[in-house]
């Protein structure tokens, strides 16, 4: 299965990057159906053919995701949309 690896630095505390993250994983769940929990201050997400986990440190954000079959011809789309967002936010 295709794995996206993508790491963030970022200028936030850890709060506001989560907050971030967070206002990202509603919007993840309100499009796609995504479900997420919080494990400390890593979000682990999931749906049909995704899944994966943000980690929110102090200095970076850490983004990992494993594609299913259905999704890894779009891997490449997938990956550019994270860093979009990634530079949206934490740019």
């Amino acid at each position: 299965m295709p794995k996206i690896d993508i790491r963030r630095p970022h200028q936030l505390s850890i709060p506001e990057a989560r907050a971030v993250v967070e206002q990202v994983a509603a919007r993840m769940r309100e499009k796609f159906g995504m479900e997420g929990q919080w494990e400390g201050d890593t979000l682990r997400f999931a749906r049909s053919g995704v899944s994966g986990s943000i980690e929110v440190g102090a200095e970076a954000i850490q983004v990992r995701a494993e594609l299913g079959m259905m999704l890894a011809p779009l891997k490449g789309m997938v990956e550019q949309e994270i860093r979009r967002k990634l530079d949206e936010h934490f740019g």
